[in-house]
């Protein structure tokens, strides 16, 4: 099946489920988080929209206990930057209408959460179609290592994300239902 017509379908499903109790969900996050040892780390996090998981919760708890924390910023051909954020910092929209911080202190997360539209079990992700994750991924890993953790509804896994050379695996996944690694 075309990643257009997965993209549809599981859309849809996740809009259906948008709102379902993920109480275990934050904490199971955090505990990945705190397994990678993110004392002095950066964390990329991302602003919900479209029926995405809120991790903006989960954001200002990583910010009370001192960490950094960075959104991603959308350039010129398809193109993505992380940029330092605080909760108490305002966001401006970007061309898609989605929040984002001002260009003041561009950063390099050592852990990026990765919000998707579908997955599979290999860690293999379907976003909006535009590449933006997979491009910034590949670029940043030149740098630095980092972890990469998708964000999803268990009801988003599907058996195999037709995955191509520019695709870029995660590292692991985190549902409300369990954890792929």
């Amino acid at each position: 099946m075309l990643k257009s017509k997965i993209r549809k379908k599981i859309l849809n499903i996740r809009k259906k489920n948008y709102g379902k109790d993920i109480k275990f969900f934050f904490l199971k996050l955090f505990k990945e988080i705190n397994k990678n040892n993110i004392k002095k780390k950066i964390i990329g996090g991302y602003y919900p929209v479209n029926f995405e998981i809120n991790i903006l919760e989960l954001l200002n708890k990583l910010e009370t206990k001192g960490l950094k924390l960075s959104l991603p910023v959308v350039k010129k051909n398809k193109e993505m930057d992380f940029y330092r954020w605080s909760s108490s910092s305002l966001l401006k929209l970007n061309k898609y209408g989605i929040p984002e911080p001002e260009q003041i202190k561009k950063v390099f997360p050592d852990i990026i959460l990765v919000p998707l539209v579908a997955f599979d079990s290999r860690l293999y992700r379907i976003g909006y179609g535009g590449g933006y994750y997979d491009r910034y991924i590949k670029k940043i890993s030149n740098k630095k290592k980092i972890f990469k953790i998708g964000i999803a509804h268990s009801c988003q896994k599907i058996n195999k994300v037709p995955a191509n050379k520019y695709d870029r695996k995660l590292d692991i996944i985190i549902t409300e239902k369990y954890i792929l690694r």
